[in-house]
């Protein structure tokens, strides 16, 4: 017999699911401290639509963690396939830096303290490098960047997306770094 949990949702109750993750992920990332409540109401659902699907905030935020984790793992390969590859990287950066100024929004909604938020880190270091290691593959077949360069390499270098606060102007910041990194991984490239 199946569980309630596992049967598939209806179409209006995925896409009330949805909406409460897009909310979710814009509200939490701006504060922390948003109350769910704030966020069934701005997603247009009722009380228990939003607890049926995420009963707490732990809850809504590892699912709000997975899901863009998820997004991005899913915009690596679909770029890989309909942009050259030094563009696929490139626009998948920006796609990074809008990930982990969300990301630093969701671990302060966990609160440092709590199980969950030891797990963040964990959810996401496996489809994050397996998407890194596709681009970096598809650019070094391509001779777009140097060759050699490891998924660790390039994690490193982007780590200064952390030290941005996602409060600020942090597009205008995230940009001008991932473009001095992308003009890094091209020197020395066959292709230049």
């Amino acid at each position: 017999m199946r569980h309630e949990k596992d049967a598939p949702l209806r179409s209006d109750a995925l896409r009330n699911r949805e909406r409460i993750l897009e909310v979710a992920l814009e509200e939490l990332t701006y504060s922390a401290d948003t109350p769910l409540s704030t966020i069934a109401k701005k997603a247009g659902v009722g009380q228990g639509t939003f607890y049926r699907n995420f009963p707490d905030r732990e809850a809504l935020v590892l699912e709000v963690y997975r899901h863009e984790v998820q997004q991005l793992s899913d915009a690596a390969a679909h770029l890989v396939q309909t942009r050259p590859p030094d563009q696929a990287l490139r626009e998948w950066m920006d796609r990074l830096a809008q990930y982990v100024m969300a990301k630093v929004g969701l671990a302060a909604a966990l609160r440092g303290g709590s199980t969950a938020y030891r797990t963040l880190g964990a959810l996401g270091h496996a489809p994050m490098v397996a998407a890194v290691s596709m681009l970096l593959r598809a650019n070094e077949k391509a001779g777009t960047i140097r060759p050699g360069v490891t998924p660790d390499d390039f994690l490193l270098a982007i780590a200064g997306l952390l030290q941005i606060d996602p409060h600020s102007d942090w597009q205008t910041r995230s940009t001008r770094l991932l473009d001095l990194v992308m003009d890094g991984l091209r020197t020395g490239a066959p292709g230049s």
